[in-house]
């Protein structure tokens, strides 16, 4: 036996993880999405992976075009509060974004370091599908009365009471939503 044979097999005794292997590694964000969709044999999971993502790519847009507009719109003003309303913009961005991206990083790395289970990725993905309705209601609970639809139909009711809500309730949907994802984990772990 080599000293090198020895040292890899000496490494996988002491319980140290080893290096990552090309087949169980990724690299970040954009190497998680793929090994997550590769991995995971729900396919509840797998159409969160791919729509979440679309959702996610598409939020991120639009947070980032709507940064350029507070951007030019705060340009050659004195600093103080326009520079704190850019900031929070971009914080705003992040807590939007991240609850839409954790389900997938999460799924990725339990099959990194776990293994498979179908069982965690569905919940997973069922919690990350709510988060996205939550965030649906949070538009709908913040929506200005001038920008208000009339509503008719069989959802009329739904749509009004949320309608009637103040718009500082449009933040406990997407919280409980986050919440959910976070229970989710920690349930099915």
């Amino acid at each position: 036996m080599t000293s090198e044979a020895a040292d890899a097999s000496a490494g996988a005794d002491d319980g140290e993880p080893g290096p990552p292997t090309d087949e169980k590694s990724y690299g970040g964000l954009f190497g998680a999405y793929p090994y997550a969709f590769r991995r995971s044999d729900s396919l509840l999971f797998k159409s969160y992976a791919a729509i979440g993502g679309l959702l996610a790519l598409l939020i991120a847009l639009l947070f980032t075009f709507g940064l350029i507009g507070v951007i030019a719109s705060t340009t050659g003003t004195a600093g103080g509060v326009f520079s704190f309303s850019r900031a929070f913009f971009i914080f705003v961005g992040l807590l939007v974004v991240f609850p839409l991206l954790a389900p997938v990083l999460s799924v990725a790395r339990r099959h990194r370091q776990v293994g498979s289970n179908a069982r965690y990725d569905a919940a997973i993905a069922s919690a990350g599908y709510l988060f996205v309705l939550t965030l649906y209601l949070a538009l709908l609970i913040s929506t200005p009365p001038e920008q208000q639809q009339p509503v008719s139909g069989v959802y009329a009711p739904v749509v009004e009471l949320f309608y009637a809500l103040p718009a500082l309730a449009g933040l406990v949907p997407p919280v409980i939503g986050a919440a959910a994802i976070y229970v989710a984990h920690r349930l099915t772990r």
